[in-house]
């Protein structure tokens, strides 16, 4: 979104407080004019009311207090969608071991000790070969697993530590 200023601007915090208590007053067809005259364009449709006033209020404020400074803009502009940002916290939350082919996992269950090899294309256990180490684990328990998680190759995140 262009970075433009609203004009004119408030020139103290009081004079703002009250800008922003008028958006609020307004209605979603209000707010969207006052839009097109701050950004000099059509709101996006799917755009509700309260994202509309959360975006002119924010333009609102920067022009009178300031804005982001150069760092945290450019942070914000590479940080991506917010579903995939979360996603990197999980996966990176994560620790998971790469597998070569050749690789002998083992891991008691039941008394009993159990060895998978990893091949190319799957996992060897007890004479047949499976897609995933999930699918093994499953054959193993006779209940759904998380693979990796059962053949210990994915830790615990520490409680408090951050990845």
């Amino acid at each position: 979104m262009p970075r433009v200023k609203i004009s004119p601007a408030p020139q103290d915090r009081e004079t703002l407080d009250v800008e922003i208590a008028r958006l609020r007053d307004l209605d979603v067809g209000e707010l969207r004019n006052r839009w097109q005259n701050v950004f000099r364009r059509r709101p996006p449709l799917h755009l509700p009311r309260h994202i509309l006033f959360r975006v002119l209020a924010y333009r609102l404020q920067a022009d009178c207090l300031g804005d982001l400074d150069r760092e945290s803009l450019r942070v914000l502009d590479h940080s991506g969608s917010p579903e995939a940002s979360g996603q990197r916290a999980v996966d990176l939350g994560r620790r998971t071991v790469n597998l070569r082919p050749g690789t002998v996992l083992s891991r008691e269950w039941n008394g009993r000790m159990h060895r998978v090899e990893v091949y190319a294309d799957g996992f060897a256990w007890n004479g047949k070969t499976y897609p995933s180490l999930s699918k093994v684990a499953s054959a193993i328990t006779s209940t759904r697993w998380n693979g990796p998680k059962f053949f210990g190759l994915r830790d615990k995140p520490l409680k408090g530590a951050r990845p």
